[in-house]
């Protein structure tokens, strides 16, 4: 019984240090920075697709658009406590599953 607890809590731990940590960290190495779409990287790539494909434009709301706003302000927190509740409760099932 305790082995369960303790996996359970290793894996709700993970899931919510993914979603704190891991979010930001991956959206930042996609190249949405603070201080704007890093000339190169895959977030350059899928502004000017959005951009063909809005006939110039980037639309508000967009993909695009919101990694960009993720990764010059950071997550909300809203967003914060909603990815923590999911990827904590998913990384508690699969901890007491896998581990």
């Amino acid at each position: 019984m305790i082995s369960i607890i303790r996996r359970v809590i290793f894996g709700a731990t993970a899931g919510v240090g993914l979603a704190l940590f891991g979010a930001p960290a991956i959206v930042s190495v996609l190249g949405f920075k603070a201080g704007g779409i890093a000339a190169g990287s895959i977030a350059a790539k899928m502004m000017s697709a959005a951009a063909i494909a809005n006939n110039g434009g980037v639309a508000a709301g967009s993909t695009v658009a919101v990694l960009q706003s993720i990764g010059a302000a950071g997550l909300a927190a809203t967003a914060k406590i909603w990815l923590s509740s999911a990827l904590g409760t998913l990384g508690g099932i699969i901890g007491a599953k896998c581990f």
